[in-house]
């Protein structure tokens, strides 16, 4: 019948969606809990880079302030 392939159909549609979650956490983790920045457009990229250098620690991803001091 049809409802016997609803198992294997399960399966395979977790395995489909855990490495996308997996490289969602891995991105927000290893960037400060931030989601990943694209930079598809060349002035999107020389915002990136100036982020960077403003931030004083070398990542795009960390903002200049008080707050951030370790």
């Amino acid at each position: 019948m049809w409802f016997e392939i609803l198992p294997s159909l399960t399966i395979m549609t977790i395995c489909l969606i855990i490495p996308g979650v997996a490289t969602t956490q891995i991105h927000r983790w290893t960037n400060g809990g931030k989601e990943k920045r694209i930079a598809r457009y060349e002035y999107q990229w020389y915002l990136m880079e100036r982020d960077r250098r403003v931030s004083g620690v070398n990542l795009y991803y960390k903002s200049k302030g008080l707050d951030n001091v370790d």
